[in-house]
């Protein structure tokens, strides 16, 4: 890697990882990434789907059927409050939404139920 992982994380720049060996060696111990340096080297390319979860509502078939495209729902989440990030819908943790090149992305807050036993497919 050409800078260290703290070093792009603090300069919000893009993260590319190509080889999950330099990721473990340049993580600290006591971050989240340590779970994912005990797992066997052939789980750790098993897919898994994450998801940002923004809020939900709840609505009768009737407020459903009456939507249309100006339609606004709102939701039971706040502005301004983190997002639950979900792993194969299980709640993981809590992050914000931030732009990465043209793309947006999610800036992790914490990390407080990664339990690989849930997650797992």
């Amino acid at each position: 890697m050409d800078m260290n992982l703290n070093e792009q994380i603090a300069g919000g720049g893009d993260i590319i990882i190509d080889d999950l060996a330099d990721f473990d060696a340049a993580v600290p111990a006591t971050s989240g990434a340590a779970k994912a340096a005990r797992l066997p080297q052939m789980m750790r390319r098993i897919p898994v789907t994450l998801t940002l979860e923004v809020g939900s509502a709840r609505i009768s078939l009737q407020e459903l059927m009456e939507i249309g495209p100006s339609s606004v729902l709102p939701l039971d989440a706040l502005a301004g409050e983190p997002l639950l990030i979900k792993v194969n819908g299980a709640a993981i943790g809590r992050a914000e939404v931030v732009v990465a090149g043209e793309q947006y992305g999610l800036k992790v807050i914490d990390l407080d139920g990664l339990n690989l036993d849930l997650i797992a497919p």
